[in-house]
């Protein structure tokens, strides 16, 4: 019988090249081989020196689910790093000067973040404006408001001793603050598995909550992309509004929600910072928004919309962080990193770059 010309089988390879994520994930592999054999001995791959990198690799993780999901509907909040400034203010001030409870003043963090992510959409989606132009306007927007409403509120731009109040309410101490899984490191310690400090204490208290509120995110993220309508929306909104508005989804509505939650995401960032240590700058968040996009893309997003993955996102994080901490066990200067990072950004949109052709090739 002769084969449909129509019908092209491919192999598990080209499948796994079409990939989205494929790139970061080979990205991650290639940088954990090279930290392997550079810092290997230096006590970066201990538990303790595994939960320095993943740390920082969550925290950027938090804000690259968001870029990530506003990037694939074609749209950019480059307000981000502002907004995790602006919010940690809004928690430490009432908390602090005004004799807020603490869980009060996150839920007032939160809906104030996202009502302003609300307002960017709906400023992007009114005017028609490049969201490019809009959230960079909130960026210095937000960055001086942080700093003039600290300076007028409390007359400083750091303000400290919120952790302390943290640890003092059950709900912000439970859900934002320190380590979670306390009492099993410390059984573990008890057996020997885990090295003791002087007090008895394990060196590695806990898991930071930080890593445990990106896991979920990121499963929110992914699942809501690859298994739900409104992840269909969200590509269809990136991919090809018009198209997908004379079919019916809601694109003014997907790209909103979208802003909404990635404000959602700088303010949980913010807030599991000023909780864990314990106080709130106003230059907190500098330059995260083009770390968030980074991540995003080295994950396999396209600028143009249209294509990327949550999952490829939180290796582009994980990239970031591992490359950052892994500096310093090492005998590179941490001046490289910068350039390292230039150099996996430019690699990543090359990369990208050619799948879309590829794909676009296949149909």
């Amino acid at each position: 019988m002769k084969q449909d010309e129509r019908v092209r089988s491919e192999t598990w390879f080209s499948k796994l090249l079409g990939r989205p994520e494929f790139a970061a994930i080979s990205g991650a592999v290639m940088v954990f081989i090279v930290f392997g054999l550079a810092a290997g001995n230096s006590g970066m791959f201990n538990l303790d020196g595994v939960m320095n990198w993943s740390q920082v690799a969550a925290y950027l993780g938090l804000l690259a689910v968001g870029a990530c999901l506003l990037m694939i509907a074609g749209e950019f909040d480059l307000s981000i790093g502002s907004m995790i400034g602006f919010a940690g203010m809004m928690v430490a001030i009432p908390s602090v000067y005004w004799h807020w409870p603490i869980s009060l003043a996150i839920l007032f963090a939160f809906v104030g973040s996202m009502a302003l992510g609300a307002l960017n959409g709906y400023l992007v989606i009114r005017t028609r404006l490049p969201s490019f132009i809009v959230t960079l306007a909130f960026l210095f927007i937000l960055r001086g408001l942080t700093l003039a409403l600290s300076v007028l509120f409390s007359d400083r731009t750091i303000i400290s001793g919120v952790g302390d109040i943290a640890a003092a309410d059950p709900i912000a101490n439970f859900l934002f603050k320190g380590v979670a899984f306390h009492s099993f490191f410390q059984w573990l310690g008890q057996l020997g598995l885990l090295r003791l400090l002087d007090s008895g204490e394990p060196l590695v208290p806990g898991i930071p909550k930080v890593l445990l509120w990106w896991v979920v995110l990121a499963a929110f993220g992914a699942f809501m992309l690859a298994r739900t309508r409104f992840g269909n929306w969200i590509f269809a909104s990136g991919g090809d509004p018009v198209a997908a508005k004379n079919v019916g989804v809601p694109v003014k509505r997907v790209k909103i929600s979208l802003f909404v939650l990635t404000a959602f995401c700088a303010c949980l960032f913010a807030v599991l910072q000023v909780c864990d240590i314990g106080s709130a700058a106003a230059d907190r968040g500098l330059l995260k928004e083009f770390e968030a996009i980074i991540a995003a893309v080295i994950g396999g997003a396209l600028l143009t919309g249209g294509y990327g993955s949550v999952i490829g996102a939180c290796f582009g994080a994980l990239i970031f962080g591992v490359v950052q901490i892994g500096i310093s066990y090492t005998d590179v200067d941490s001046d490289w990193f910068g350039v390292f990072l230039g150099v996996m950004l430019l690699i990543a949109v090359i990369f990208n770059n050619y799948i879309r052709r590829r794909v676009s090739e296949a149909k």
